[in-house]
């Protein structure tokens, strides 16, 4: 199936093409089964740790780029596969070596649950489920250049990636030994949400993000600056699903925008669309309909910022 994306045309009611997606917040049950699964799956490296009050809050990242954060809710019961929250995290690697390097090291974890590869045309990406049943896409794009576009959209596609073939092609055994120093981060996040409709009322006029493809009335996605997207949200799991009850899983989705003029007109968008939001300054706070948290803020959320939000 051919999906086709409608390229960003410039608009004020839009996010900023500056826009960067940061790292992904998850409550878990076993925080050092989980915390060593992404060092030893991921090649992450821890770079904060901090506890407060009963919970432990611990960031792992590449170089000093952090890309999870996990959060030790023990009480919490375990991810419900149909509820809103996470269908995936996407992790992106800057080329086919580090990806197939980051891969592989996911595929000899014996915690790692494979569900499946695909080339999109725009990029090649394969998929995990970690320990506690979050999803996990490992991906990276293909130069823009070669995306191909039809009357100023841009085309994608799910079509089959033999995954031994592709790291037979592009394993190589100096990135896998030096993986955990290659860079990556977090590329897009795509949500479980009850309704697709409320979900575009939230992160397409609400936010910002401009609609870049649809699959029938089931899954939307959407982007900042013509990306192909940096969020997606689907029923395909949970269809009508209501707000959220506090459980393990997807904690929160964090966003980096470029200035305080991005976080103001961010607000103006909140409050038009009846949102109710908090602002610290440096961070505009806000929950989606179904009660996920996305945070946006400006430059200079490192491990240290990340802990004390």
């Amino acid at each position: 199936m051919t999906h086709q994306l409608a390229s960003e045309v410039p608009d004020e009611r839009l996010l900023s093409a500056g826009l960067a997606m940061d790292a992904v917040t998850l409550r878990v049950g076993d925080l050092e089964l989980m915390s060593s699964y992404y060092e030893n799956a991921l090649a992450l490296t821890p770079l904060e740790e901090r506890s407060r009050g009963a919970q432990v809050h611990r960031v792992l990242g590449r170089g000093s780029v952090p890309m999870v954060r996990l959060i030790h809710t023990p009480d919490l019961p375990a991810v419900n596969p149909r509820a809103a929250g996470l269908f995936h995290t996407a992790f992106l690697f800057e080329d086919a070596a580090s990806l197939a390097a980051t891969v592989y090291r996911t595929a000899k974890d014996p915690r790692s649950s494979f569900s499946g590869s695909s080339d999109h045309l725009v990029s090649e990406a394969f998929y995990f489920t970690d320990p506690e049943g979050n999803g996990i896409e490992l991906y990276r794009d293909r130069p823009r250049d070669t995306w191909q576009y039809d009357n100023g959209q841009i085309r994608m596609d799910t079509l089959y990636l033999d995954p031994n073939a592709y790291l037979q092609e592009h394993l190589d055994d100096d990135t896998l030994a030096g993986v955990s120093t290659k860079p990556g981060s977090i590329g897009h996040v795509h949500l479980q949400v009850g309704n697709v409709q409320r979900a575009r009322e939230f992160y397409v006029d609400a936010l910002g993000f401009a609609a870049t493809a649809s699959v029938n009335s089931s899954a939307l996605f959407a982007s900042a600056g013509g990306y192909h997207h940096h969020v997606a949200m689907n029923t395909w799991n949970s269809q009508g699903a209501g707000p959220r009850a506090a459980s393990r899983g997807l904690g929160s989705v964090a966003v980096t925008l470029p200035g305080r003029a991005d976080l103001d007109a961010l607000g103006a968008r909140l409050r038009a669309g009846g949102f109710a939001f908090a602002d610290d300054g440096h961070s505009v706070a806000v929950d989606d309909p179904w009660g996920t948290r996305v945070t946006l803020s400006m430059p200079g959320t490192g491990a240290t910022e990340l802990i004390d939000r």
